[in-house]
């Protein structure tokens, strides 16, 4: 299982780095020019970066998985000092190359020739933080020239986080704040989903993708803000499942998010309406914002649209389309932790405990499950086929304790292993440490002194 992860994760930056190759209309000039690009930002050759694209177009996600593996568990390719020099030759000049942070390292004499490979130096980096584009993403300042807009509906998504009205929702009525998520289309201005949420955190975030999927497809790619709630390693794994080419905003740099955050400035004026309104329920203000979003947004004209609405603009559209179906959806929006069982055969997760099985008392196993039903839960543990966990009811009396597995059951003896053992090692050191010579005997032979 931890090797299957670990190969979704190698397709996931495999696929996040050809995406903007994939896109459809895309000339051999301009082609040519992203391959470049693609290449001296990843330290990729231009050999690798093809047979990526080649083995996506043949087999989709599944191939760019690497392959030929033999599931043992490799040692660690890169000694951790190293890693760390290399981190900070980085750090020092965020333009060097990987190719030349190993010859640097070489010449230190800190590795030796040979040492170090340049795919897996560079995947290293990318895991802690440090490859090109990381590093590119917090150095490069500016602001973008001239506007620009898709030509057809989900093309690209846009969305942000808003912070909403306070409400009584919280223990006792006290009054909690709620936010806005929205999901935008760059070409319609449509707004694909929207809704206020108790939380903030990743889970407001797939909640608001997976309706907006449903509802409308999948995006070719979509462009979110740089907050935590969206980077996230099940972003990177979902927009991949999807064939979606995931981007994020620059840091501190809203005008690159323009038409959501225009959105959000029209937004205000509901909010207002609100503190006139004073819903006493989240459900009550999704309702209200419902209305409000359908009425003076969607079906109203857009001077950016030439005064057509966004969803006439969004329905009008010739583009297909394209839908999944159900059961390739939701495992793409399935999460996977770890969990040790405990001695009753039983794992804690989410602040509930779940039957897993006494077999695997002390073990440790995968956890698949989706976050918007946690009733049942998937266990994966190597050699065994997956199997489902339920949450631990517990009544009023306890059950009788369950019989432990033959394997865990003490076994009878009828001696002492250790002793015999040291009864041996014992007589061993007597014959060991007796003289040669017994000087007592040869001066009882002798009558007298010796």
């Amino acid at each position: 299982m931890r090797d299957q992860k670990k190969a979704e994760e190698i397709a996931v930056q495999r696929f996040q780095l050809i995406a903007p190759l994939l896109e459809e209309g895309l000339d051999a000039g301009k082609a040519k020019e992203l391959k470049t690009q693609i290449c001296k930002m990843s330290g990729l050759s231009e050999r690798t970066i093809r047979r990526y694209v080649t083995q996506y177009r043949k087999e989709g996600f599944e191939g760019l998985k690497p392959k030929g593996h033999s599931g043992k568990v490799k040692k660690e390719a890169i000694p951790p000092h190293l890693l760390e020099q290399a981190i900070l030759l980085r750090k020092e000049a965020p333009t060097r190359s990987v190719s030349q942070i190993i010859q640097i390292l070489e010449w230190e004499g800190l590795a030796q020739p040979g040492q170090l490979k340049r795919s897996t130096l560079q995947e290293k980096l990318t895991e802690r933080g440090y490859s090109s584009r990381q590093m590119r993403l917090y150095t490069q300042t500016g602001v973008a020239a001239r506007r620009f807009q898709k030509r057809h509906r989900n093309q690209l998504w846009q969305s942000d986080i808003k912070f909403g009205p306070y409400l009584p929702i919280g223990p006792n009525g006290m009054k909690k704040q709620v936010y806005l998520v929205v999901i935008i289309d760059d070409a319609t201005r449509y707004i694909l989903h929207g809704a206020f949420y108790p939380t903030l955190d990743s889970r407001i975030i797939e909640d608001a993708f997976r309706h907006a999927i449903q509802k409308y497809g999948v995006p070719e790619a979509v462009y979110f803000d740089n907050g935590k709630q969206y980077r996230t390693k099940w972003m990177s794994r979902t927009c991949s499942k999807f064939g979606t080419r995931l981007l994020y905003a620059k840091p501190y740099a809203a005008e690159s998010k323009g038409k959501v955050e225009r959105f959000n400035r029209i937004v205000d004026s509901f909010l207002g309406e609100i503190a006139l309104e004073k819903p006493h329920s989240l459900d009550q203000l999704n309702e209200l914002f419902q209305v409000w979003l359908s009425e003076c947004y969607q079906n109203k004209p857009h001077s950016g649209l030439d005064n057509v609405s966004p969803e006439a603009a969004f329905r009008s559209d010739t583009k297909a389309l394209r839908f999944i179906d159900a059961e390739k959806l939701a495992h793409a929006f399935l999460h996977c932790e770890t969990r040790k069982v405990d001695k009753s055969g039983c794992i804690s997760f989410m602040d509930q405990k779940y039957e897993v099985g006494l077999p695997f008392i002390g073990r440790k196993v995968d956890v698949v499950y989706d976050p918007s039903d946690l009733e049942e839960l998937t266990i994966e543990y190597e050699g065994h086929p997956p199997w489902k966990a339920k949450k631990l009811v517990i009544g009023e009396r306890a059950g009788r304790r369950p019989a432990l597995p033959t394997h865990l059951q003490a076994h009878q003896a009828h001696s002492s292993r250790l002793l015999k053992a040291a009864t041996q090692k014992y007589e061993e050191r007597k014959v060991e440490q007796a003289p040669a010579v017994s000087f007592r005997a040869v001066w009882k032979e002798d009558g007298g002194n010796v």
